[in-house]
């Protein structure tokens, strides 16, 4: 017979089970946080901003217009597929074999975004070297502001910043909090299905109130369950009524 739970069975059924849930969360989050400290390596970022702006033959002969404004913006949407191109990572990855990175390789690491309704550009490369994640943006960044102009015949991206040489950089992963909070969130919804899971599966009957709630039948006898230290006081009361006969039985002779 099939019943419902209501609050009272989820809440009588985790609390049946508390210690198992805190368990498998304490568990988790520690070793969550110990890898994340210990194992995982730090991973740094370096990033540069681009403008796509007038062209230099266009700057001071005429004014800068919305219609120009909304047509260098569109642009960004091509510039950002061009940087991935072979046509640029080929020429970083020739002027830079110290790195040891393949074009495909360059291609993994950059990312390139633009805030909506703006004409500039962020590029963001991530290594495990701080140094190297700026010298690689920089000189993707550098490449691509040469190779445009012969690409689609125009001059107009210029760098805003450069990625500097942090003398102490900050990791931007992993992130040790963010990490056990993830394990914690995860690791306390695995061991609340593992409860509800066993309770599931868990058909034996361990009370009255599971004899009345499954069979519907009332419960004329019980079985008290004896612990160790009762079976231990057990011969201790025979021994003293023992000596009670015995200590009658001198007083009577």
């Amino acid at each position: 017979m099939e019943t419902e739970l209501d609050l009272r069975d989820y809440i009588r059924i985790v609390r049946k089970r508390i210690w198992l849930i805190l368990s498998v969360v304490v568990v988790s989050s520690l070793i969550t946080g110990l890898v994340s400290l210990f194992v995982l390596e730090p991973v740094y970022s370096a990033s540069t901003k681009l403008i796509v702006n007038q062209s230099r033959t266009d700057i001071g002969l005429s004014e800068l217009d919305i219609n120009t404004v909304n047509l260098n913006i569109r642009l960004i949407d091509t510039y950002k597929e061009i940087i991935k191109t072979p046509a640029i990572m080929n020429k970083v990855a020739e002027q830079h074999p110290e790195w040891k990175l393949s074009p495909e390789q360059l291609v993994n690491k950059v990312q390139v975004s633009s805030v909506n309704n703006t004409q500039v550009m962020t590029l963001v490369v991530e290594d495990l070297s701080q140094k190297t994640a700026a010298n690689i943006v920089n000189a993707i960044s550098t490449v691509f502001i040469e190779e445009i102009s012969t690409l689609m015949q125009v001059d107009n991206v210029f760098m805003l910043s450069e990625a500097k040489v942090l003398d102490n950089p900050q990791p931007v992963k992993p992130s040790p909090v963010l990490n056990v909070a993830i394990s914690f969130v995860v690791s306390l919804m695995i061991a609340v299905g593992i409860v509800f899971l066993i309770e599931y599966f868990d058909d034996s009957i361990k009370s009255e109130q599971d004899v009345m709630k499954y069979l519907n039948l009332p419960t004329l006898a019980m079985i008290p369950k004896v612990k160790p230290e009762d079976l231990v006081k057990i011969p201790v009361v025979v021994n003293q009524r023992e000596v009670g006969e015995k200590y009658q039985t001198s007083v009577n002779s």
